[in-house]
C-alpha cells in the first residue's frame, strides 16, 4: 500500500520525483471517473489530471491510441489501464478496498456489477433516451434502488457499508452514483433511509467531504451538458 499523500484538490507538489504515480486522462465531466476521484482522495492519494476536450477527441489520434477506442485511460505508474470498473478493482487491490476475504470480495464484486447495470442503463437514457423515456426510467427508478437498500439491510442493519465492516471500491462507486442521482431525480432517495443515511454518512468521512466540497468536484458536470 502506497504512503498516504496529499489529495489531488490540494496544492500540487513541484518536485519532479515527488509527482503523483496516478494520472486520469478523461472527458471534463464525472461521469466514469468520479468514484475513482472519490475513492483516491478518500486513500490520501494525489493524481494528476489530463483533461480531454470533446474537440480533441474527435480528432482522431488520442481514440485510435486507447485500447477499446473509449476513456477512461488510467496510469499507475508504468501501468496503463482502459475500463473503469477494472481500475477500481485495480485500487481496491492495492489499498486493502476489497472486502477482508473471498466470500466478501465475492459480494463486493456483486454489489458492483449491480452498480454497472444501474450506470449504464441511467447513461444511455440520458443520452440517447427520448423524453418519454426519461420520464418511465424516473417512474422505475426506485425498483432499480431497492437491491441497494437490501444489501445495506443485510449487513449490520445497514448502518455499515455496503459489504462487510470496512469500505470497499463499490461503496466509491454506489456513492457516486446515488449523488448522481441526487442531482438527476431529486427525492429519489426519500423512500430509501438506509441509503439516504449511507449517502450522508459517507459523505461525511474527512477527505471524502473535502473533496465533494472542492472546486473541481462540485463544478464538474455529472454526465456532460445532459440531463433528465
Amino acid at each position: 500500500m502506497r504512503p498516504a499523500g496529499p489529495p489531488h484538490f490540494l496544492p500540487h507538489l513541484h518536485s519532479a520525483a515527488l509527482m503523483p504515480p496516478y494520472t486520469i486522462v478523461y472527458f471534463p465531466t464525472r461521469g466514469r471517473c468520479e468514484a475513482l476521484r472519490m475513492l483516491l482522495a478518500d486513500q490520501g492519494q494525489s493524481w494528476k489530471e489530463e483533461v480531454v476536450t470533446k474537440e480533441s477527441w474527435l480528432q482522431g489520434p488520442l481514440k485510435a491510441s486507447c485500447l477499446y477506442g473509449q476513456l477512461p485511460k488510467f496510469q499507475d505508474g508504468d501501468l496503463i489501464l482502459y475500463q473503469s470498473n477494472a481500475i477500481l478493482r485495480h485500487l481496491g487491490r492495492s489499498f486493502g478496498l476489497y472486502g477482508k476475504d473471498q466470500r466478501e470480495a465475492a459480494l463486493v464484486d456483486m454489489a458492483n456489477d449491480g452498480v454497472e447495470d444501474l450506470r449504464r442503463h441511467c447513461s444511455h437514457i440520458i443520452h440517447h433516451g427520448h423524453e418519454e423515456d426519461k420520464a418511465q426510467y424516473v417512474l422505475e427508478l426506485p425498483g432499480h434502488l431497492k437491491p441497494f437498500e437490501s444489501l445495506l439491510s443485510q449487513n449490520r442493519g445497514g448502518q455499515a457499508f455496503i459489504v462487510g465492516d470496512q469500505i470497499s471500491f463499490a461503496d466509491y462507486n454506489l456513492l457516486d452514483l446515488l449523488l448522481s442521482h441526487q442531482v438527476l431525480v431529486p427525492g429519489c432517495l426519500d423512500s430509501f433511509p438506509l441509503l439516504s443515511a449511507y449517502v450522508a454518512r459517507l459523505s461525511t468521512r474527512p477527505k471524502l467531504q473535502a473533496f465533494l466540497a472542492s472546486p473541481e468536484h462540485v463544478n464538474r458536470p455529472v454526465f456532460g451538458s445532459r440531463k433528465i
